[in-house]
């Protein structure tokens, strides 16, 4: 739950009995990645519950005395953030307990379309649990309809869910943030870049994290023939330790193709691949997160295979066509 939907409550006065956190922490003001315990919110003095620590999914314990609980955050509609894996879990153990889910739906500034690979269940982590492309275009209601629908709670259970609609939004009309989700993705340009961009975090590529361009640049000390130079420095609350910290990379500034990205229906390989053939090191080029974030191993292997953007592309239609089919019956716009 955001912090502005918590006043609201408390405004109201609903009886809140604790907060539960994903990554980022419930004020949104932590480290990508970084691990969070258990805390106390400054501001209300409620216990906040962290769901990015030692454990992803509510205990028994921290739901006690709960009547139901509300799932209130914007997510950015694509796979590997993680909040939908938070979304995942959360029903889990609702389902488990015999606790109604009240899902508080947000526009997705990427419903307007459906691309990439679909996950595998060899490659399933917390960065993608589910089998759905990495752009999947609905909004984290009809998500959560879709975990219950097609049953992917451990066991086959579901969660007395219920969705809250939002009101005057089609899914034609697009959405820009207004806010920043997280800390890396400060404005709508890094929300928009962020699908593409992300794939180098399975990289030795900076995806711009450490600048004032997170998920708007990519570069590396090693690529050649590269217009663009920034240094990734350390940001405690934002990037601290950022890859590729303190040397100078050379790559590309993307801010210039927002536009383009803004009304695009597709996930942009091509700086990828620009990248990857540009490298000049010696360490491998892929590690071992990359297959995680595609989703599957295919993708480094196709790119090593020096295969086109337009072949790998073609490579993943059908699993889009029948992930969309199953996409339909869960639409709410």
């Amino acid at each position: 739950m955001g912090s502005s939907s918590l006043d609201f409550l408390l405004n109201k006065g609903i009886k809140v009995i604790k907060i539960f956190a994903p990554e980022h922490g419930f004020r949104g003001n932590n480290d990508a990645g970084k691990e969070l315990g258990d805390d106390i919110d400054n501001k209300t003095k409620l216990a906040i519950i962290s769901l990015y620590g030692p454990k992803k999914k509510p205990s028994i314990l921290d739901l006690e005395d709960i009547d139901i609980l509300i799932f209130d955050i914007q997510d950015v509609g694509v796979r590997f953030y993680t909040y939908l894996s938070t979304l995942h879990y959360v029903m889990e153990a609702c389902a488990e307990n015999n606790i109604p889910l009240l899902v508080m739906d947000r526009p997705n500034p990427h419903a307007n379309y459906v691309d990439g690979p679909i996950m595998q269940k060899d490659c399933s982590s917390f960065v993608g649990l589910n089998p759905v492309p990495i752009v999947y275009g609905m909004t984290i209601g009809e998500y959560a309809q879709m975990i219950n629908g097609e049953k992917w709670l451990k066991n086959g259970i579901q969660a007395d869910l219920k969705v809250i609609p939002i009101k005057n939004w089609k899914r034609s009309a697009g959405y820009t943030i207004n806010c920043k989700p997280s800390p890396n993705l400060p404005d709508s340009i890094s929300v928009m870049l962020y699908p593409s961009l992300c794939l180098f975090e399975g990289t030795l590529v900076s995806a711009g994290r450490g600048t004032s361009l997170p998920f708007q640049c990519y570069g590396h000390p090693s690529l050649i023939n590269m217009p663009y130079e920034f240094t990734p420095i350390s940001i405690p609350g934002k990037s601290k330790y950022p890859k590729c910290e303190g040397l100078l990379c050379h790559g590309e500034n993307l801010t210039n193709q927002y536009d383009f990205i803004k009304n695009s229906s597709s996930l942009n390989l091509k700086w990828l691949i620009k990248a990857f053939k540009s490298y000049k090191g010696e360490l491998p080029f892929f590690n071992s997160y990359f297959k995680r974030l595609a989703g599957t191993s295919k993708l480094e292997e196709e790119i090593k295979a020096d295969k086109s953007e337009y072949q790998i592309r073609k490579g993943w239609q059908t699993e889009l066509t029948n992930f969309k089919n199953i996409r339909q019956k869960y639409l709410i716009y």
